[in-house]
């Protein structure tokens, strides 16, 4: 787990690590942008196998809103659209705050990485074309205000996949009367992992070989939040194989391991009865 750190890129801080563990193999887990810092999973190896399991993780972020400024990019670097007096107090905030907790709609901004027609938002923005974007759904299972002083507030925020916290922090500015920008963004956590357990580029590269594998996390620890399928040795032999094995229980995914315990993959078990692998371990493969 990386703490990314200010003004890098999501892309540039996998390849400094991939250099330091000297991985053929890696990928992130979701893209943080430059001015954001915190919680960035990375994975090596057999493990980038399953890293599209944390894209649709909730996730949590500390923000820090500037009130009475709106941008172009509803953040820091964007050109500046208006100011307006700010005048808003904890009570005001928290009134107007409580209309964005639970299921909302936001308009994805167009300053973003989804695409249209194959193309990504962001283009089509530095082109100067504004592209109609369809409302999205999305979750806030909390929206605490950590402080507010004259025009800045510092929020928490717990949200589903998808939430776009700039369009959440433009969307309250308007909502107050005086609008806002995100100043600045911080991941603290992405399904079962937090930030406090992340470490930066720099504490990796201060580590000896040996340190530095220390903090890894197992591969199947991306899998915590499905069930276990352990299997015995004969249905493990098949499994390794390509071969579906007879399974009770639920229809659903399932994590599977062999006889000795060893993390073998990832199968579903279909309606008739039988677990199927899906994503497996290459038995030898590391990083």
């Amino acid at each position: 787990m990386l703490d990314k750190p200010l003004g890098m890129t999501s892309n540039a801080a996998l390849q400094a690590a991939r250099r330091l563990f000297n991985a053929q193999k890696a990928g992130h887990t979701g893209t943080l942008d430059p001015l954001a810092t915190g919680l960035l999973p990375l994975c090596f190896g057999e493990a980038t196998k399953f890293a599209g399991e944390l894209l649709h993780a909730d996730k949590s972020y500390r923000a820090t809103l500037r009130l009475g400024v709106t941008t172009d990019t509803a953040d820091a670097e964007g050109k500046i659209l208006r100011t307006r007096p700010v005048a808003v107090d904890q009570s005001i905030w928290r009134t107007t705050a409580a209309d964005f907790c639970g299921e909302i709609e936001q308009v994805p901004p167009m300053h973003s990485a989804l695409k249209r027609d194959g193309k990504p938002l962001y283009e089509y923005a530095r082109a100067g074309v504004d592209v109609p974007r369809e409302p999205r759904r999305v979750r806030i299972y909390r929206l605490e205000l950590i402080s507010l002083a004259g025009d800045e507030a510092v929020i928490d925020v717990d949200c589903s996949k998808g939430t776009y916290v700039r369009t959440l922090a433009a969307d309250i500015g308007e909502a107050l009367g005086c609008g806002a920008h995100l100043a600045a963004l911080r991941r603290t956590r992405i399904g079962g992992f937090d930030v406090t357990g992340a470490v930066t580029l720099a504490e990796l590269d201060s580590l000896t070989v040996d340190a530095r594998d220390e903090r890894l996390h197992p591969t199947d620890a991306l899998l915590s939040h499905l069930p276990v399928a352990k299997l015995a040795a004969t249905d493990t032999e098949r499994v390794l194989h390509g071969r579906a094995v007879p399974w009770q229980g639920e229809t659903g995914r399932f994590r599977i391991y062999g006889a000795n315990d060893q993390f073998l993959g990832l199968g579903d078990r279909s309606a008739d009865g039988l677990l199927n692998p899906r994503r497996m371990i290459v038995s030898g493969e590391d990083r």
